[in-house]
């Protein structure tokens, strides 16, 4: 178990939508539990409703644990997406430098456009 920092606290405070302490809420930092502290406070809390809320808990700790290697794993995907593009477009610009673009030769009659003035 151990005490949140006040940034933490506050990225908390805005998930939650916590009252402010100046109404009645938190003046204090709160106490939160690491999964192996969950795991270490069921062997100490013995009732029925302990041991199901410790089980929902350990659900949770899991459930973020394959969040999070879900997150890594799209990470990975888009990096290697943007590299794949990056040289897609490298290809396209390197031939595109390579093309001759030929202008509109200077003694070729234009019709003009616009008004004719007097």
């Amino acid at each position: 178990m151990f005490e949140l920092t006040k940034e933490e606290y506050e990225n908390l405070r805005c998930q939650n939508g916590t009252s402010s302490s100046e109404y009645g809420g938190r003046r204090y930092e709160p106490l939160v539990f690491t999964e192996n502290g969950v795991a270490m406070l069921s062997s100490v809390l013995k009732s029925d409703q302990a041991a199901l809320v410790n089980i929902a808990i350990m659900r949770i700790f899991t459930k973020l644990r394959s969040f999070l290697m879900l997150e890594k794993e799209l990470s990975e995907r888009v990096d290697s997406l943007e590299s794949g593009v990056n040289k897609v477009f490298k290809v396209v610009f390197e031939r595109l430098d390579g093309l001759e673009v030929k202008l509109p030769s200077q003694d070729m009659k234009r019709k003009k456009i616009g008004l004719k003035s007097k």
